[in-house]
């Protein structure tokens, strides 16, 4: 007969999934980054109408085709190469900071923190701006990683507070 996971292996588990997938995150970010440095806007904008021609033949309303076809055809040498930046650097700095936590590297802990809680303020304003489910999931997942990495760092920080037993002297 098995024995019951403790609450606690468990959230660790969860927690190293979770940054897990933040990396795997971090890295389509980054090649969505060298992408839009490889793409021009024109070619974005043929692709968008190629993967959309066969839904809008059958509906010319439908909303997810549309919307991709208006927002590729808006895109400037500026707003790729800015996408571009954007993807890269978030990419990178999520990537090594998910590399230095699943290596219990005590001071990336409070910078995922920190860098999610930016991205968090973002996404809520985002979501203001322009109503998204996807965002609000993405928020969401955002908010419960700065919990559990709080409460992992809590955990790994009190662990190197404690004091080390001192050798018995034989005397």
């Amino acid at each position: 007969m098995g024995t019951k996971p403790s609450r606690t292996s468990l959230l660790d588990k969860t927690f190293r999934v979770s940054l897990i997938l933040k990396g795997l995150d971090g890295v389509l970010e980054l090649i969505g980054g060298i992408l839009l440095l490889l793409v021009t806007p024109q070619q974005i904008g043929d692709l968008a109408r190629f993967l959309t021609q066969h839904e809008l033949a059958q509906d010319p309303h439908d909303f997810v085709a549309n919307s991709l076809l208006h927002v590729t055809s808006n895109l400037s040498g500026s707003a790729t190469l800015f996408g571009a930046i954007y993807l890269l650097l978030h990419g990178l700095v999520k990537i090594v900071l998910v590399w230095a936590v699943l290596k219990d590297k005590l001071w990336a802990y409070p910078w995922m923190i920190a860098f999610l809680l930016v991205f968090i303020i973002y996404q809520a304003y985002r979501i203001l701006v322009v109503f998204s489910w996807g965002l609000i999931l993405l928020t969401a997942f955002d908010i419960f990683i700065v919990w559990i990495t709080g409460r992992e760092y809590r955990i790994h920080r009190a662990r190197n507070q404690q004091p080390s037993p001192t050798p018995q002297s034989t005397a």
